[in-house]
């Protein structure tokens, strides 16, 4: 049977990033940088005023000393208006600092009135001045391939003008769940059957991760309904299956992929929850099979498809990294297999700590939704005792930010 490791490997190997596509800058946040950007110009353009106040000769101050006041600056004017020797000019921040003039003294730090001002702080020459270029200068790589666009970005992006921002593709996913049991969440709910929360956990997922989901629908158990569905899946850049891809009389997924062209990979990992997860491809296009079972189907999805997603968009570092974490309560298994067991992850003085979030039977929801992390329990041991040091992948994006 297919290890974790090699399952990954396998999926790592056959996922390149999607092309580029320009976007509006506005639409760029949380995208991932398609192109080197480099500096048009100098940033700023000119010397300007970094504060509210008035342009001087530090020459001509002192504490004390009275200047005319001989002009006003606002932000926006050209700044041809020179200063004469012992004089001052009022300017607003941002204004061009006017020839002759080599400091702007904070207004705070004078007493102004009508037509001159008086000095009250010391005055050094170079105060409050930004100048030209000292940001930015024209011709520089401001922003690397490869960066994920954040706000920051987006003022640089901007001060360089750039309307059209070039990004990697986000990958289109289709999502579809299989089973005659199924009903959509607000459906009637009859004997015997389950509502279709594997699709939306998905979709959800698939968004969080930063690329589009596309809900196709339930493909019921018929040999025309699979094909109908899966083969409409196939139309996007990646396809996720949920249920279907076991070894039961009504389990048709990987026989109808098969017939529509997918080239399966593995079927079967080495881990729990997780086992009967498949992965194929269709001319280069992924394909996973995901279970039906909603937390071995999320589960599957962070250790398997998540990181896939993040390479067709460029991303370098795909795996998410893990610590090392105590176990605080003894945990037993079987031997032999790979085992993720849901956890409450907690920040200590010294390291973290870590809890069971509940009974680790798949079936059980809330365990995954008290979770913020996955505890990798290694194939060879059964028992776990309270102390145990364990590789953990952190689930929570604010606890990776240090907020539990």
């Amino acid at each position: 049977m297919t290890t974790f490791a090699e399952a990954r490997s396998i999926i790592l190997d056959n996922i390149s990033p999607l092309g580029s596509e320009r976007v509006m800058l506005n639409q760029a946040v949380g995208r991932l940088l398609a192109e080197d950007i480099i500096a048009p110009w100098d940033i700023p353009l000119w010397d300007n005023s970094a504060m509210d106040g008035f342009a001087v000769r530090a020459a001509d101050c002192r504490p004390g000393a009275t200047l005319p006041v001989t002009g006003f600056l606002p932000a926006g004017e050209s700044g041809t208006i020179p200063l004469a020797v012992g004089s001052a000019i009022r300017i607003m921040t941002g204004a061009p600092i006017p020839p002759g003039a080599d400091a702007i003294i904070p207004i705070e730090e004078t007493d102004p009135a009508d037509d001159r001002v008086t000095l009250i702080e010391p005055v050094k020459k170079g105060q409050h001045i930004r100048y030209r270029g000292e940001d930015v200068t024209g011709g520089e790589p401001v922003i690397p391939a490869g960066t994920l666009i954040r706000p920051a970005e987006i003022s640089m992006l901007a001060s360089c003008s750039r309307l059209l921002v070039p990004v990697h593709r986000r990958p289109r996913v289709a999502i579809v769940s299989t089973g005659d049991e199924l009903v959509e969440p607000g459906e009637p709910l009859a004997p015997g059957q389950i509502i279709n929360s594997n699709t939306l956990a998905l979709a959800a997922a698939v968004q969080e991760a930063g690329a589009e989901p596309v809900i196709i629908g339930i493909a019921r158990d018929d040999l025309t309904s699979h094909r109908e569905k899966l083969k409409e899946g196939l139309q996007a850049d990646l396809l996720i299956t949920s249920a279907g891809v076991s070894a039961g009389d009504r389990d048709l997924v990987r026989d109808v992929l098969a017939e529509l062209g997918v080239k399966q990979l593995f079927w079967k990992v080495d881990i729990k929850p997780g086992r009967p997860t498949a992965f194929g491809l269709k001319d280069g296009k992924p394909v996973f099979s995901l279970p039906g079972n909603p937390v071995a189907s999320l589960v599957t999805f962070e250790l398997f498809v998540r990181p896939a997603l993040l390479r067709m968009m460029g991303h370098g570092g795909v795996i998410k990294p893990t610590v090392s974490a105590l176990l605080q309560d003894e945990v037993k298994k079987k031997p032999g297999r790979l085992h993720f067991i849901r956890v409450r992850v907690e920040k200590a003085d010294d390291g973290y700590l870590i809890q069971p979030s509940g009974d680790q039977n798949t079936g059980i929801l809330k365990t995954l939704v008290h979770a913020n992390g996955l505890a990798l329990l290694p194939p060879e041991g059964d028992r776990f005792p309270t102390g145990t040091p364990l590789e953990v992948i952190l689930l929570d994006r604010q606890f990776e930010m240090g907020n539990p």
